[in-house]
């Protein structure tokens, strides 16, 4: 799990997450800040990286469930996305997904505290910020232009009038930044709006599930504590997020007022969040730092978890094994015990080991689509032909039903090849391309599968869609 450092803003209801949206914030930038402008066009270029676990993944949606359901989303089919970055951060850049960093689930010490930050998220879903949110942003780019032009037509008449260089400069300098400034001032004030009305209508959700709003309570009181050393020396009107000390006097207002206010987590829902930010902690801190956090005289299970996993990783693979048959033995109905035993084996190089325990992963987790994936992975890299088909079942699988996964289908590339089906092979090798966003060498390996399918077969169809596919152009252009 990679960790790149940075620090944005907390909550932030546009954030660049995607070229698209990027673009759009870009416009709204480039009023007063090109400079910042060019550096995240570069980082949302790059785009952020995101992490994928069945474990997590679960547990975030049970956290959203109640709560989109509450705001109406509940067939909207709005998903948590999971970015690898260490501060505590959570943002939406569509109707669709909600972004959380690594950072708030590791630093939520109980399942309100994350609960109350997607309960805001889904209120800016709910209440349509993003789209209001880009007319403010075209709006301001038309009020750009017109001050451009209006201060452009006052230096060439004071150029007319006999005005020299250096006073021409200063004028019409003034002229530029005094209308950008309150441009820049009104977007921020609006955006300040919006952040209120989604913590409003955040409690307004918690409410209706019967969940308490101490949680948010207790996140902004933590950020009104780092922000206090500053807080005299900063401008309000230059925030994108109302000021910390007035946002907590609403909010603790409302929290207090709702008769669920004192209402706790469910123990067994506490124990699943306690084993997130184990795993959380396992595979992203060193093994020092893991110690620290959960030393040997710890014996609760998300201690024995976060030690297994930081075993592994750093390559006391016998010693994870041994951990982790402990915890099989304190929880045998826990699936994500059996998935991390096959992973470990698996990256160990015994593939061969890993086989068993994921397959018993597989079955627990009704066949999910990211433990199924290393499972064909695992019978792939076995090398035994008795799996081959096994693999190709299991992968296909995988890929119905997660199809942006890469390596599902480079693992799948590779069964069909083993068994003699290179027309499939072909296939399979340029989803992965295309799921790699290599889109040149997709559509040429999805030309020679077509060569090798039957014309008008299902084969021969999928790979004709792939050849003609037209990739956006922010894409296609770095082909």
């Amino acid at each position: 799990m990679p960790m790149p450092s940075s620090s944005p803003s907390f909550l932030s209801v546009v954030r660049a997450s995607g070229r698209a949206l990027a673009r759009g914030l870009c416009l709204a930038a480039a009023v007063a800040l090109p400079i910042q402008v060019a550096m995240a066009q570069e980082q949302a270029r790059k785009g952020p990286s995101t992490i994928r676990d069945t474990e997590i993944e679960a547990l975030l949606k049970d956290y959203t469930r109640p709560i989109l359901k509450s705001a109406g989303l509940g067939q909207q089919n709005v998903e948590v996305v999971l970015i690898s970055e260490r501060s505590f951060n959570a943002f939406v850049a569509d109707g669709k997904r909600i972004f959380v960093n690594t950072g708030a689930l590791v630093d939520s010490t109980t399942p309100n505290q994350i609960i109350g930050v997607l309960a805001h998220e889904t209120g800016h879903i709910a209440g349509g910020h993003l789209a209001r949110m880009r007319e403010q942003l075209a709006g301001a780019q038309t009020m750009a232009i017109v001050a451009m032009l209006l201060a452009a037509g006052g230096m060439a008449a004071g150029a007319a009038g006999g005005m020299n260089g250096r006073d021409l400069g200063n004028v019409g300098g003034a002229a530029m930044s005094a209308p950008q400034e309150l441009i820049r001032r009104s977007l921020l004030n609006y955006q300040r709006g919006e952040e209120a009305a989604a913590d409003r209508s955040a409690v307004k959700y918690l409410d209706a599930t019967h969940q308490s709003a101490k949680g948010m309570l207790e996140t902004f009181q933590r950020f009104q504590n780092d922000q206090l050393f500053i807080s005299q020396r900063v401008d309000p009107y230059s925030l994108s997020h109302p000021m910390a000390r007035e946002r907590i006097a609403a909010l603790e207002q409302l929290a207090k007022a709702s008769p669920y206010y004192e209402a706790k987590d469910p123990p067994a829902l506490q124990a699943r969040h306690d084993m997130m930010r184990a795993k959380l902690i396992g595979f992203m801190e060193r093994p020092e730092t893991v110690a620290r956090r959960y030393p040997a005289s710890d014996t609760s299970m998300a201690a024995q978890y976060a030690r297994a996993i930081s075993a592994y990783r750093f390559g006391n693979v016998n010693g994870s094994v041994a951990q982790i048959d402990a915890l099989i033995a304190r929880d045998p109905s826990n699936p994500y015990f059996y998935e991390l035993k096959g992973q470990a084996l698996l990256e160990a190089g015994r593939a061969g080991e890993s086989v068993a325990p994921l397959r018993k992963a597989v079955a627990m987790t009704n066949g999910a689509p990211l433990i199924r994936s290393m499972l064909g992975q695992a019978l792939v890299q076995a090398g035994n032909p008795s799996y081959t088909q096994e693999a190709i079942r299991e992968l296909v699988q995988a890929t119905q039903r997660d199809p942006n996964s890469a390596s599902a289908w480079r693992s799948l590339s590779l069964a069909y090849g083993r068994s003699g089906d290179l027309a499939n092979a072909d296939l399979a090798a340029a989803q992965s391309s295309f799921a790699d966003g290599e889109f040149k060498l997709g559509r040429e390996l999805a030309a020679r599968a077509r060569q090798r399918f039957p014309q008008g077969s299902p084969g021969w169809l999928q790979a004709d869609d792939l050849v003609n596919f037209k990739p956006p152009k922010s894409a296609a252009n770095q082909q």
